[in-house]
């Protein structure tokens, strides 16, 4: 085992920027999983069909949690899985929403579409900023660490690790071209998109890939437990979205069966490394 080592204690303004932005995407996800058809009454932009509500939805809730943990944290090391990926998601989610201001509720006759859209648009120009600024306050932190954050460092299983990877690569990978070519990136989703619905969704994917790929390379059981409770909680969503509108995929068609797999695969990995990260090993100093 490794010796013990010092490791760098959460800042209070980072533990608060979580928990706000947490407060921020689980409201985000309540309208969008528990309101799918009233998107165009609560939501800064009308989400069709509904199927895509709901897995934004499932997507921000999942999130929520990352962020709950995140701020819960005792240490850097296990907060900043929290911090990047979010970081990533919302500068891309801010650049899809100038690419396709067209399509949200300005100008909408009705306030709530309103208040909902200039909430949008100050919250994505906002958090990245305070983001960035934060985290240079973080790394500038000099402040001893208490004992109660001094461990070892076990590190990932290497299959787990292989899984980490696979999954990240294929986030990634598809998160990128439904950004960059949403029309004909979205033949391979398993319902019909839209460009913006695409971006959407593409903007989601990387922010999930880039999780998985910054957890893998964890050295420390524990730091990990923010993504795995985040993967367990994002495919629960999504199986409960399915139940409700997984008419809408193409059964059974390629797409379909490759959503289903990847969603195993996140299932799985979360599970694994949740399971790990609460075991006596993993608290071991």
């Amino acid at each position: 085992m490794s010796a013990p080592a010092e490791v760098t204690p959460l800042i209070a303004p980072m533990r608060w920027l979580l928990y706000v932005a947490a407060f921020l995407v689980f409201l985000a996800g309540l309208v969008l999983f528990v309101f799918p058809l009233r998107t165009d009454e609560f939501f800064a932009w009308t989400v069709n069909p509904p199927m895509t509500a709901v897995f934004l939805g499932a997507a921000y809730w999942s999130a929520a949690g990352l962020e709950v943990t995140g701020a819960r944290s005792a240490s850097w090391d296990s907060a900043r899985l929290a911090v990047w990926p979010v970081f990533v998601f919302t500068t891309l989610t801010f650049g899809v929403t100038l690419l396709h201001l067209d399509r949200f509720h300005l100008s909408s006759d009705t306030p709530t579409a309103q208040i909902a859209t200039w909430a949008w648009l100050a919250i994505y120009a906002a958090v990245p900023v305070a983001m960035l600024i934060i985290s240079w306050m973080q790394t500038r932190s000099r402040a001893p660490a208490p004992k109660s954050v001094r461990a070892g460092r076990p590190v990932l299983p290497p299959a787990l690790r292989l899984l980490m990877v696979g999954i990240a690569g294929v986030l990634l990978l598809y998160g990128v071209a439904l950004l960059a070519v949403p029309v004909q990136a979205s033949t391979w989703w398993p319902w019909t998109l839209s460009e913006l619905t695409a971006r959407a969704i593409g903007a989601w994917l990387v922010g999930l890939g880039w999780s998985a790929a910054q957890g893998q390379f964890g050295d420390d059981l524990r730091t990990v437990r923010p993504v795995a409770l985040t993967s367990v909680a994002f495919v629960i969503l999504q199986a409960l979205a399915l139940l409700r509108y997984g008419d809408a995929l193409t059964w059974p068609s390629a797409p379909a069966i490759g959503f289903i797999t990847v969603l195993l695969a996140i299932g799985v990995a979360g599970g694994w490394a949740l399971a790990l990260s609460r075991s006596p090993v993993a608290g071991r100093r």
